[in-house]
């Protein structure tokens, strides 16, 4: 460690130990911040394995395999109708969970065996989505995490055959602490804040659909916390979601102070800046128009991060010039005279999409994505760009254009000349792998601008696929080695005087977000939800500070020490029970 590291704990408010009694908390990540307690609840178990069954003699096995298919479209339904009752990200996962309980491969694999071997109805499904989910875990990256998701309609399908309860978020009048050793991503959808006051889970990581709705929703988190099951239902137990702890059996001035804590989103003004004026933009990303109407409502100075993959995806072939240009206005429109950062097609690895990438790749993750597919399929990077540029001249927003996976001086340069073919001349970059920020300076000699993702460049600092929740640990934007990576692009970027922001999911732990304004970054871009906090914060905090607990973290030795020196160096996140 470095030695200013002592000076600055001791000038904290305290480790999360102290705060919580002086415990020995569970320790997992931290991926929402916030002080909550409450007792324990364990997701609603599934079913389980039904037994290796043959139906009785003489039974129908046509009327058998066909209680399948009903079973399945009451799952489907249901999933739909709780979609009906959320909107964004949250209708997108239980549509999608809806869609895979719907799909017939599932469904008449199992009828098959029922016909075929007589086997049971429920071990049928049982074997059937085994088979799938292996196949997709086979394939990696996002197909992988798929896997997941028909496990997840296994069990449900398995419950409305068998009249169980349904798997999923418990049904309880007092609020709770949610303990689980994963969530299904329509058990995330699913939450309801005035109930879940905490989430804890086993497994999961930093960009895991538990973690970004979590944060989105303002519930404190932690993932990745092995001890997690041994969590007794019903124990007392105090969640800190910035720390990464969760301690058992609090004291009570620590239950109090996590009973003090506000939980509705904490409302941000703008403009955003330290506590002596140093100008950070606060930004938010956003996937659809609906999302940059609740930006737009939360006080966003503007968008960081507008992903336009919902034009593309699910589709055969890409949208036409008009549709996109309709799509594109709508969100430009919510941000009048602001600045929107357009990020353009990041299709590959966990966006896999027929017109610009392989239908196979021994490794997508390390394959054909972002700008890369305009190798394979130029034509949509220019379709895509003209529709751009027609949105950006109906309307008034400041429009920024960067690639996504940019990882060469000349694959920057490249870039830049084909948005300026099309009018486009503010044209950056994401430096989302290590090669693009060592590289940030002669990059940003062509590039306008950059943009930090920290999801990928922590998965690929740390050759650790974030998807996978056993390295939840190594998929930490808080690794020593990711920020000084966030150092040299901003060092990069001093030399080219060009700007550099973080559209990554660390932009929205307040935390964090002062080590990056101490690092170099000038704009950084959330979930709308934390935008109060991380202005609060940063409010709180001169530059100098910053710079100082920046200094600290890229010196330590390990994610753990790195967050736990600077949240010790920043009393003002106790005042704010974050």
């Amino acid at each position: 460690m470095s030695k200013e590291q002592p000076d600055l704990a001791s000038r904290g408010a305290g480790t999360s130990e102290a705060a919580a009694g002086g415990s020995n908390p569970l320790r997992g990540v931290g991926v929402s911040p916030g002080l909550a307690v409450g007792p324990v609840a364990r997701l609603a178990p599934p079913a389980g394995e039904p037994a290796a069954a043959t139906l009785a003699p003489g039974a129908d096995a046509e009327a058998e395999a066909g209680r399948i298919a009903s079973a399945a479209q009451e799952v489907a339904a249901g999933l739909t109708a709780s979609a009906q009752a959320v909107e964004g990200e949250r209708r997108e996962l239980l549509e999608t969970t809806a869609a895979m309980a719907s799909d017939p491969t599932l469904v008449k694999s199992a009828q098959k065996r029922v016909r075929d071997r007589h086997t049971t109805p429920g071990r049928a499904v049982w074997e059937a989505a085994g088979e799938v989910a292996e196949q997709l875990r086979g394939l990696g990256g996002y197909m992988a995490e798929r896997a997941r998701d028909v496990l997840d309609v296994r069990d449900r399908i398995i419950a409305a055959l068998t009249g169980s309860p349904m798997p999923g978020v418990p049904q309880r009048e007092e609020p709770f602490v949610l303990v689980a050793r994963d969530l299904a991503p329509a058990d995330t959808a699913l939450l309801d804040p005035t109930r879940v006051r905490a989430i804890v889970t086993a497994e999961g990581g930093p960009t895991s659909h538990t973690a970004i709705l979590a944060r989105a929703l303002g519930i404190p988190a932690v993932v990745g916390a092995p001890g997690a099951p041994d969590l007794a239902e019903d124990s007392l137990v105090l969640v800190d979601g910035g720390a990464g702890t969760v301690t058992l059996d609090p004291d009570e001035a620590a239950v109090k102070r996590a009973e003090r804590r506000p939980t509705a989103a904490r409302a941000f003004t703008g403009p955003g800046r330290t506590a002596d004026g140093h100008p950070v933009q606060l930004l938010a990303n956003v996937g659809d128009p609906a999302g940059a109407q609740a930006a737009a409502a939360a006080g966003a100075e503007g968008v960081g991060l507008f992903r336009t993959e919902f034009c593309f995806l699910d589709r055969a072939e890409e949208p036409g010039l008009e549709e996109q240009v309709g799509a594109y206005r709508q969100v430009l429109a919510a941000f009048p005279g602001r600045k929107v950062v357009v990020r353009t097609l990041d299709a590959g690895a966990d966006k896999p999409l027929p017109f610009v990438t392989a239908a196979e790749e021994a490794n997508p993750a390390l394959g054909v994505r972002g700008l890369r597919t305009a190798r394979r399929a130029p034509e949509v990077l220019d379709h895509q760009l003209r529709a751009i540029a027609a949105a950006a001249e109906a309307e008034r927003a400041e429009v920024w254009v960067m690639a996504p996976m940019v990882a060469t001086v000349a694959e920057a340069e490249d870039f830049v000349a084909a948005c300026a073919r099309h009018g486009l001349d503010t044209a950056g970059v994401m430096v989302e792998v290590p090669s693009a920020a060592l590289l940030a300076g002669p990059i940003l000699a062509r590039a306008h601008f950059a943009s930090i993702g920290t999801n990928d460049l922590t998965q690929y600092a740390m050759a650790a696929d974030r998807l996978l929740g056993s390295l939840a640990e190594l998929s930490d934007s808080w690794q020593p080695a990711v920020l000084r990576l966030v150092e040299a692009t901003c060092r990069g970027g001093a030399q080219q005087d060009r700007p550099v922001g973080v559209c990554g999911e660390a932009a929205a732990d307040p935390a964090l977000a002062v080590v990056l304004v101490g690092l170099g970054v000038s704009s950084l871009s959330m979930t709308p939800r934390a935008l109060g906090d991380v202005a609060a914060v940063l409010e709180a905090t001169d530059l100098a500070r910053c710079q100082e607990l920046a200094r600290a973290a890229v010196d330590a030795e390990s994610a753990q020490d790195a967050r736990a020196v600077v949240r010790a160096g920043l009393p003002v996140l106790a005042e704010l029970g974050l």
